[in-house]
């Protein structure tokens, strides 16, 4: 079982630049056959995060030191444009942590990068968490701890508070309500920004080849069994979230494409509403026809009619297509990411000469 963990620590960032993609590397050596018996994973995407990578190297290295078993981190590199990539080089070797460095092609997105790193994890046990330590990392320990029982497959951290902006606090809760009630009603109501689960779930997960979807929508479409573990969310102490209108936007049609037939069932229900007021305002021509009170066709109303209709056709025609354009990707099977290099770091740090 997990031990108790120590209190977080801090570190100066480096200020080495580089450009994206950096030069290749040689790999490093595989670990000894001792280091491929781990017990607990930990993914850690990284993306602009160079300036929180130190002190995220040092909780990671309590962290392991508090746990019962073999511990390991991998990170995963997606595109990042800073000198993270340069910084996890100069310091993983040297850290005492056992770890994996997954340096992705190009930016693909935090998802494929998950996914990345949950294929390459080795533990039974695997937590995925952001690099920007906004979640504490003891939390993972608590995942461990209540997946360590066998009770639960899934464990998914739950905001009691968050030290953000209100304006973010208050957007956020907009975005995720809307979420909760149209997409996965399971979904803790700040969202799910850190979990853990176990080797089965993460096999699952990595079976499900979908593009364009949401993995929070296939953590909680898997089902299992899930424990909630309380946290209250660190503010951000440097850079700013890239977690912007735009990807929220594009972040919730993925889901909602992916999990529901919300726009399917919006459109039926135009259509069946366009019908009755159609038939309604047919009525009432007919009858005005008859009474003789229509003396002139207006040419206005029926402008307006073929304006409307061919809008909402227009429309209908987006919302098939968007669902056209997804079967589309998924028929390609194309893989989520391209792991360009994989290195791995053993937990005894390199003697200097």
């Amino acid at each position: 079982m997990p031990r108790s963990s120590g209190c977080a620590m801090s570190s100066p960032s480096s200020d080495v630049m580089t450009e994206w993609p950096p030069a290749a590397a040689p790999a490093a050596a595989p670990a000894a056959s001792a280091d491929t018996d781990v017990t607990y994973s930990v993914v850690i995407p990284v993306y602009g995060n160079e300036a929180t990578i130190p002190a995220l190297i040092t909780r990671l290295v309590q962290l392991a030191g508090d746990l019962d078993a073999a511990t390991e981190a991998v990170f995963v590199v997606d595109g990042s444009p800073d000198s993270s990539l340069l910084l996890l080089r100069r310091l993983l070797p040297e850290a005492g942590l056992r770890s994996q460095l997954v340096v992705l092609s190009r930016n693909y997105g935090a998802f494929s990068a998950i996914r990345a790193g949950l294929a390459a994890a080795r533990g039974n046990y695997v937590a995925v968490m952001a690099a920007d330590m906004q979640e504490p990392v003891s939390l993972v320990e608590d995942f461990f701890r209540e997946l360590a029982t066998g009770e639960y497959d899934v464990a998914v951290g739950v905001r009691t508070g968050r030290a953000d902006p209100a304006a973010s606090s208050a957007a956020s809760r907009m975005f995720w309500g809307f979420y909760r009630r149209y997409v996965q009603k399971d979904v803790p109501p700040g969202g799910v920004d850190i979990f853990g689960v176990t080797r089965q779930v993460v096999t699952e997960l990595l079976r499900l080849e979908e593009s364009h979807t949401s993995l929070v929508g296939l953590l909680f479409w898997l089902g299992f069994r899930r424990v909630q573990v309380p946290y209250e969310r660190q503010e951000r102490e440097t850079g700013k979230s890239g977690w912007t209108v735009r990807k929220k936007l594009r972040y919730m049609s993925d889901s909602i494409f992916s999990f529901t037939d919300l726009p399917i069932t919006l459109l039926i229900s135009a259509g069946v509403l366009g019908v009755v007021l159609s038939t309604v305002a047919g009525l009432v021509v007919f009858v005005a026809w008859a009474t003789g009170n229509v003396e002139v066709a207006g040419y206005t109303p029926l402008m307006l009619m073929l304006f409307l209709l061919c809008s909402a056709i227009l429309l209908a025609l987006g919302i098939v297509g968007s669902y056209v354009w997804r079967t589309y990707e998924n028929s390609k099977r194309r893989p989520g990411a391209i792991p360009m290099q994989h290195e791995i770091f053993p937990a005894a740090p390199r003697q200097r000469d």
